[in-house]
Order: structure tokens, then C-alpha cells, then sequence
């Protein structure tokens, strides 16, 4: 049992499944499983029958289940950092948390079916307690026969009424239903998703697509989703019930299933044992989506993207299971297995036509680095007062520690602290004149790996405190740095924004307090608290035991990390981002400092490094298209609905476009860059439904005589030779009696 800290969730939304908007999470789950990944847009066959009464079936609870919950509540009492009371006011938070985590846009449940259910209000304590989760399957299975009603009429929307859609008519869809009222009627449930479909198809026709296209784009899009319903079993929803009551005590307290642990522990690790392979499923097939590289499947050469699995064996001899209709989780498993164990495939190459041309693919599954997630450096040219300077820049996009390999005496087990380590070493021998830490979007992590890494930059010193509460009564203890050696002691600076967390938080938070650096950037997202991991008889719990504070006292929890300097950061646009946003986050406190040694006076200096900073951006074309794109993005999100109306959206979708090409042009203009010829956009790039045009095709474009340097790191280069000038400091990579110096006043 390790003491790690976490990275809070975070949710992503694709432009093609906007017209899944207000699914309840609970039907698009994202799988990591064994090197392959669950597109949530997954097509599969079709159901036979669409009839309410031929699709239903109850889902029940099983005695583990129950007594599985019984634990949970066991665990959280004994040692979560709150104390906790197991009464009608929790009973009252679980229901309405679950009710929310089913159908938070209000697309299904009708007020009689809330009225009904809140039966169960005062009772969810009592039951839990008892061993049973029998209303979390009562109050599941009525949401589950509401939702199959909703798919059946979707599908005939599209089936047998889109031809009747008049798209001249001034009617309008809500964005945000979260606090509007349940419907009372199934007449304004169905008016309710007629617009919904309106709304699909409206996506779609404005990518001048035809309605016989749009008739079966839709149609199998609903068609889809609704096999995806009919796969749920009752493991999916004891996993999503147990996850509710877990993160009714806080956010970041969390229940796994057997099958999900792993899959979680995985994210720490940065490596899986498997053959590598992202996976999909595209119409009952389950489907080669990418290799990864260097794994099992892309050395073999067998196995290539598109190829379709139709049946997996165990070793070299096993019997050969047909996978076809199979869900992908369970299809996982079966390819997930030990290190130098052998799996079989059946598949049917990607440029075959049918299952004659299968063939056999033999693999031996191995340890597959998920070397996307490592940290990665550069080094940034720039040119300041007609001087050049090299800055080099390290990306850490999670604090990780692969515990297992450490665990094992494995000589190369992955370690964030280990590779920046590394990395540093190698600017160094590059001549660097400062670096940048890039922690913009790192969630966090390993704790002890945040305290190792800030040991990297200074002589010797505390890091962090950490409050234990529950059985501990409080007791607040201090981690630090024992190791005298300094790897990096030149001008260093800290980008974060506010999707920046936890580990994050603590390392710029020390570097911040010391005076080593300088942070610059957004606030951070203001997680404070430490989970651990507790095994359980059937899965485990991942639940709050501490909470950590600065070496000044502070708390990140709620507020964050604020930068000494702030840049325009995307996510401010984003109302609902930070701790302080999320449902039973713990509060902001504070704790006695412990005693630390400043290492350059920073603090002195901001003023005129900030005064610096606001003449060079005031006329800055990136900055000021940022600040301007934010605006827009900010405005956008202030809409409460959008319009049915094809000509209003049309010129709206137009003036939006020709607003944001405008904008950069002028940016263009202002640098001396050539600027951008404007161009219709085609089908492709105005279908909802292509994520390649959408998100992918943009960023290949971009070649390397027209690539520009990210502004935010030019600045961040900016303010810190200002303050290595001003401070009197070496602008070298190699000043240790510097920093020793500094540490012993």
C-alpha cells in the first residue's frame, strides 16, 4: 500500500458525438484495457426486434455484491481523513448523486419516476449497511426501461419521420438541462428528444449532407447506442453504484471492481502487459484501431491497423473462441495476459472483404511502454535584446512511478523524477541557459515522485506536509528532500494552468515558496488531498487519507497554486474546472509553516518582471489572440441554447468561422507570417462525425517551415532571462555553489 496521490478526472467531448450530449455517463464508459482503448462512438450489429417488451430485462444484484458494499462503508469509516456519519443526510447524497449520475440532463426519468423512487431517500444507508444494494438495481432498472424508450423513439424519429423535419422553423434545443425540471409527461420527454434528433440532423445537413445520408448516418448512430445499452450487465452497475457512494464522501474517493483495479493501476505504471494494440468495435467485429509502438503486435508484423478479430486462443494450442458480438472489455481480457505468455488471433486482414480470408496471428504478449505519457524535453531558440538564448523545456504530463517494477528490482522501471533527472543532465551538456518546467495539464500522481523531483532543484529541504486524520487524530508530518545533490541549478521556471493538479501543485508549490523559480501561467486546479489505495476482498478502494500543505502552511485544496505571473490560460473559459467547483470537496485550511531557506529573492523583483511581461504582451499578436479566442470561447459557453433554425445556424456556424480566420490572419499580419487564404469549407471538414477532419488533419498540415513556437513558452523564456539579469544570477545550467549559497543564508 503506497502513499500516492491521484489526478482527478477529467472529462473530454468530442465534436463528432455532439448529438450524444446528455447520454448518462454510465452508457459511454472509456475502457484502457490491456493496450486497447473503447471508442465511445462504437458501432455494432443491430438489434433484431425493437420492441420495449423483447429488450428489457431486469438487472439484479448478486450476494457479493451486497457484501461488498458492506465493506466499502467499513473501509470509509475506519479510514478516510473525514469523519463520517452513515445517516439519512449521506442516504439523501447518494440518491441524488446517483439519480444525477444516470440522467443529470433529465432526458429520461419523468417527475412520477423521481416521485416514486424517492422512496429510497431516507434508506440507502440503512441498506448498505445491511449488505444490500437491491435499490441501487430498482432505481437502475427503471432507468434502464426509460432509456431503451428513448432509443426506440429516437430511431423511429429518424427512421420513419425525418422526411417531416422543417429546419425554416424558429425553435431552439437547451445546452445545459441540469437544472431544468423533469418532464411530467412522456409527451414532453418525446418533444424533448424530437428536437434532439432535429438537432443531429441539422449537424449533419449543414455538412450538406442528404437526408437519405443523414437517414442512415442516424440511424445507425441510435441503433448503435442502443446495442450499447443492451450489453450493460449487473457488474456495470454494482461498479457505477459503489463508484457513486465511494465519491459522495469526496471527489477523488473512488470504488474499482475486480476487473477495473487493474485497469486503473495501470495509469500509474505507464505500462501494460499485453500486445499492444488500441482497439474498437466496428460492427460486431472487434477491430485493430493502432499498434503501439514497440510492442508485441508492431514487432511482429503481423497484426496491422483495420484488421478485424473473429476469434482469440490461449497458448499455442488453445481452443480457438469466436469473439464476434463480444463486448470489448471482455474480448480484452481474453487478449491481456502475463508477460511471455502466447495469445492466438483470428483475424480478417484489413483490406479482406470477408471471413474467408481470416488468418491466424500469433503474438507473445510483453510489457508495453506507454512512452506517450514520459517526459520529453526541447530546447527553445529565442532571441531577446539582439541576444540568442537557449532555453531547454521539459513536458512532464504525469508524475509516475511504476511501483511493481521497483518493487521487482527491475534496473529500468519507470519514473518520472528518474527521466527528468536524465533530461536535465542532457541540457546541461547542451548548453542551456534556463529551463522550463511544462506541467500544463499534469493531473498529477505519485506524491513521492512530486517530493523527488523538487529534490532535484534544491540542496536540501522539506517539500511538503501532510495532515493524516481519522486513527492519526490530526498528526501533521513534513517530507523532504534528504539529498544534498542538485541536478539543475540555473534560472528555472513552472508553466501550469488549471488542469494542473495535485502533484503538480505540490512541486510548483515548493519550488514557489523556496524561491527557486518563478511559476507562471493559470491557477492551478487546487487538489490537495492524498488517496491511497486499499484492497478489498472483491476489488478495491481508492479513498482520502491525508491532506498536504505547503511548506508555508497553505493548502492547495480549493485554491490552487496561484503563478506569480499570469498568462491567458484556455481553461479560465471553463467555469465548472478546479476543486473548488466539484461536489463534497473538502475545504481550504491551513497549517503551521515549517522552517525553509529562501533560495533568490523572486518576490522583490515581481513587480518589474511584471511590469516587463505587460509591455511585451500588450502588443503581442498571440497573446492577444488568446485573450480574444478565451473571450469568444467564454461567450460561447454563456449560451443557454441553440437555434433549430438551418439559415440561423448556417450564418451564425459562417460569422463564427470568418471571426476566428479574421482573428488569426491579423496575428499573422502582426508577425510578419504569411497570412491564410480563406477557403469554403468542404463535407468532410463540416461533418460532426469526422474526428480525422475534425481534430486530426490540421496539426499533420502543419510542416516545419510554417510551425510557431508556442507563445506561452517563448514568454515564460522572456521572464526568465529578465530575471536571471535582475537577480545577478549566472545564466548557466551548471550553478550549484549558486543555489548552495543561496540555501545557507
Amino acid at each position: 500500500m503506497s502513499n500516492t496521490e491521484f489526478a482527478p478526472a477529467r472529462r473530454k467531448c468530442l465534436s463528432s458525438l455532439s448529438a450524444l450530449r446528455g447520454l448518462s455517463p454510465a452508457l459511454f464508459l472509456m475502457f484502457t484495457l490491456g493496450g486497447a482503448s473503447l471508442n465511445a462512438q462504437e458501432p455494432s450489429a443491430l438489434p433484431p426486434v425493437l420492441n420495449i417488451d423483447a429488450l428489457y430485462n431486469e438487472l439484479s444484484s448478486e450476494p457479493v455484491y451486497g457484501k461488498t458494499a458492506a465493506e466499502l462503508l467499513k473501509e470509509l469509516e475506519d479510514k478516510h481523513y473525514s469523519r463520517i456519519l452513515f445517516d439519512d443526510q449521506f442516504s439523501h447524497e447518494v440518491f441524488d448523486a446517483y439519480i444525477k449520475a444516470l440522467d443529470g440532463s433529465k432526458l429520461y426519468f419523468l417527475q412520477s419516476d423521481i416521485d416514486t423512487l424517492s422512496a429510497y431517500r431516507d434508506a440507502l444507508d440503512d441498506t448498505l449497511k445491511s449488505g444490500s444494494i437491491d435499490p441501487a438495481f430498482q432505481i437502475y432498472n427503471l432507468y434502464h426501461h426509460r432509456l431503451l424508450e428513448r432509443m426506440l423513439y429516437a430511431i423511429d424519429q429518424v427512421e420513419n419521420h425525418l422526411d417531416s423535419i422543417d429546419f425554416t422553423v424558429d425553435e431552439s434545443i437547451e445546452i445545459d438541462r441540469e437544472d431544468a425540471p423533469y418532464a411530467t409527461t412522456e409527451a414532453e420527454l418525446d418533444e424533448l428528444w424530437r428536437l434532439r434528433v432535429k438537432n443531429s440532423a441539422l449537424s449533419l445537413k449543414l455538412a450538406n449532407l442528404d437526408m437519405d445520408t443523414i437517414k442512415e448516418r442516424l440511424s445507425k448512430r441510435y441503433r448503435n447506442q442502443l446495442n450499447q445499452v443492451l450489453k450493460t450487465n449487473n457488474r456495470d452497475v454494482f461498479q457505477s453504484y459503489l463508484a457513486t457512494v465511494a465519491s459522495t464522501i469526496d471527489p477523488h474517493t473512488s470504488y474499482f471492481s475486480p476487473r477495473d483495479s487493474e485497469n486503473f493501476n495501470m495509469s500509474l505504471r505507464l505500462s501494460l502487459q499485453g500486445i499492444g494494440a488500441q482497439l474498437t468495435t466496428e460492427d460486431e467485429y472487434t477491430k485493430v484501431v493502432e499498434l503501439i509502438k514497440g510492442g508485441p503486435a508492431e514487432r511482429g508484423k503481423e497484426l496491422m491497423a483495420g484488421d478485424r478479430i473473429l476469434a482469440i486462443g490461449q497458448g499455442v494450442d488453445g481452443e480457438m473462441k469466436d469473439v464476434i458480438g463480444v463486448r470489448l472489455d471482455d474480448v480484452v481480457d481474453q487478449i491481456r495476459g502475463e508477460k511471455g505468455t502466447v495469445v492466438r488471433l483470428s483475424v480478417i486482414p484489413a483490406n479482406a472483404t470477408g471471413e474467408s480470408q481470416a488468418h491466424e496471428v500469433v503474438i507473445t504478449r510483453d510489457t508495453v511502454k506507454l512512452e506517450d505519457q514520459s517526459a520529453k524535453k526541447e530546447v527553445l531558440e529565442v532571441t531577446y535584446n539582439d541576444q540568442q538564448y537557449k532555453i531547454g523545456v521539459i513536458k512532464l504530463p504525469t508524475f509516475y512511478f511504476d511501483f511493481e517494477a521497483a518493487s521487482a528490482g527491475q534496473p529500468d522501471f519507470k519514473s518520472s523524477t528518474r527521466d527528468v533527472k536524465a533530461l536535465l543532465e542532457e541540457l546541461k551538456q547542451e548548453d542551456v541557459d534556463a529551463v522550463v518546467m511544462d506541467l500544463r495539464d499534469n493531473g498529477g500522481g505519485s506524491l513521492t515522485e512530486a517530493n523527488d523531483l523538487v529534490g532535484l532543484f534544491i540542496d536540501t529541504g522539506n517539500t511538503v506536509q501532510i495532515r493524516y486524520s481519522g486513527l492519526r487524530n490530526g498528526f501533521v508530518r513534513a517530507y523532504g528532500d534528504g539529498n544534498p545533490e542538485v541536478t539543475y541549478a540555473g534560472p528555472l521556471a513552472v508553466l501550469v494552468n488549471r488542469a494542473s493538479a495535485s502533484a503538480s501543485e505540490i512541486f510548483a508549490g515548493a519550488i514557489q515558496d523556496y524561491q527557486r523559480g518563478i511559476i507562471l501561467g493559470g491557477q492551478t486546479f487546487g487538489k490537495g488531498t492524498v488517496q491511497e489505495i486499499i484492497p478489498m476482498d472483491y476489488g478495491q478502494v481508492k479513498l482520502t487519507r491525508s491532506k498536504f500543505y505547503r511548506i508555508s502552511g497553505a493548502s492547495t485544496q480549493h485554491r490552487g497554486v496561484m503563478p506569480d505571473i499570469l498568462f491567458p490560460d484556455r481553461y479560465s473559459a471553463i467555469e465548472e474546472m478546479g476543486e473548488s467547483n466539484l461536489e463534497h470537496a473538502l475545504p481550504w485550511d491551513t497549517v503551521r509553516p515549517v522552517e525553509y531557506n529562501t533560495y533568490f529573492p523572486i518576490k522583490d523583483i515581481l513587480g518589474d518582471l511584471q511590469a516587463k511581461h505587460d509591455d511585451r504582451v500588450a502588443n503581442d499578436p498571440d497573446f492577444i489572440y488568446l485573450a480574444e479566442q478565451i473571450d469568444r470561447s467564454r461567450e460561447l459557453r454563456e449560451r443557454t441554447t441553440l437555434s433549430l433554425n438551418e439559415d440561423v445556424v448556417r450564418k451564425e456556424r459562417d460569422e463564427s468561422r470568418r471571426e476566428e480566420f479574421n482573428a488569426n490572419n491579423m496575428r499573422l499580419f502582426l508577425k510578419g507570417l504569411p497570412m491564410e487564404v480563406w477557403e469554403e469549407p468542404t463535407s468532410e471538414d463540416l461533418d460532426p462525425d469526422n474526428v480525422v477532419a475534425a481534430v486530426g488533419e490540421e496539426g499533420d498540415a502543419e510542416t516545419e517551415a510554417n510551425k510557431e513556437d508556442d507563445p506561452l513558452l517563448v514568454e515564460s523564456s522572456y521572464i526568465l532571462i529578465d530575471m536571471a539579469r535582475m537577480l545577478g544570477a549566472p545564466m548557466t545550467a551548471d550553478a550549484s555553489d549558486s543555489v548552495r549559497a543561496a540555501a545557507s543564508r
